[in-house]
């Protein structure tokens, strides 16, 4: 299924300078996740790495890491918070492809290997393709009626005690500023119930990543700044009040309401890496308008 619309061009946003940078550096402590444990010594997921074809990995790490390097500046803060062991959910922004690489490298990098809800059409992407789905990509197929079945295979990695990575705007966002736009409840569907069926609240995390839009990825020099932030782990408890009554399916009102939060958070968190003010409302997918909160 073709997605609607086209992303804005880079030149529709400013690159991200080097003075915001700098203001974002007092205020938190920044690092290269291109590196091993750049928060400082913790223990590398063995059991994870062993299952998830690790020389396949490392190769699509190593040459991550080079492509990250040379095309731009990147630093992260909040990687502390990404837990040792146990399911967790990372609901990350998209808005570029390199959007994809920053988080999993981040998560590698930290001995983690989460599984990852992508769309279908990239495991036939030539050779990234295939690096996909030795490294634990989920395909999703993006049809109508399909939801159900992703939902679920979602719920049992997490209650398998593995970590997933979604994009929950389900494409490359086509706010006019590259906002992050409107969401699918699917990610507020899954944390809710593997949440119920665990009998505890999935640590859910918002990565929010910034600046990768100003790249020319034919000719990226100079480096473009790129800021990730991996923040605290949002709290969604009182939305699992009385879960062990809801039957069989999570109540509409409570995923939607969880994903409103994801994007509200998600928002704010653009907001001080961009040092802008957000616009009022959110970019529809559906209508292709900006609307109303």
């Amino acid at each position: 299924m073709a997605s609607k619309g086209k992303p804005s061009p880079r030149s529709a946003v400013k690159p991200l300078s080097d003075e915001q940078v700098a203001k974002l550096a007092k205020k938190h402590h920044l690092v290269d996740p291109t590196h091993d444990f750049p928060t400082g010594p913790r223990k590398a997921n063995t059991a994870e790495i062993e299952a998830q074809h690790p020389k396949a990995t490392q190769r699509l790490l190593t040459g991550c890491d080079l492509v990250m390097r040379t095309h731009s500046k990147i630093r992260v803060w909040g990687l502390e918070h990404v837990p040792e062991t146990g399911p967790f959910i990372t609901a990350a922004t998209h808005v570029t492809m390199y959007d994809v690489f920053v988080p999993m490298v981040s998560m590698f990098h930290q001995g983690r290997r989460p599984r990852y809800m992508a769309k279908a059409e990239m495991a036939k992407w030539p050779l990234i393709g295939k690096w996909f789905q030795l490294v634990g990509m989920q395909p999703v197929e993006r049809r109508a009626g399909k939801a159900r079945a992703i939902e679920e295979t979602s719920v049992e990695i997490l209650t398998s005690g593995r970590p997933l990575t979604v994009w929950p705007e389900g494409t490359v966002t086509r706010d006019p500023q590259k906002w992050p736009m409107s969401m699918k409840n699917g990610v507020g569907v899954i944390a809710l119930e593997a949440s119920r069926r665990l009998g505890y609240q999935v640590p859910l995390y918002c990565s929010v990543t910034w600046g990768a839009a100003s790249i020319n990825h034919w000719w990226p020099w100079p480096r473009k700044n790129v800021v990730m932030c991996f923040d605290e782990a949002l709290d969604y408890s009182d939305l699992l009040d009385g879960c062990d009554s809801w039957g069989k399916d999570v109540p509409t009102d409570r995923a939607d309401e969880l994903t409103r939060r994801i994007r509200v958070r998600m928002t704010e968190i653009m907001a001080e890496i961009r040092g802008e003010q957000a616009p009022d409302g959110y970019w529809d997918y559906r209508t292709m308008s900006r609307v109303k909160d």
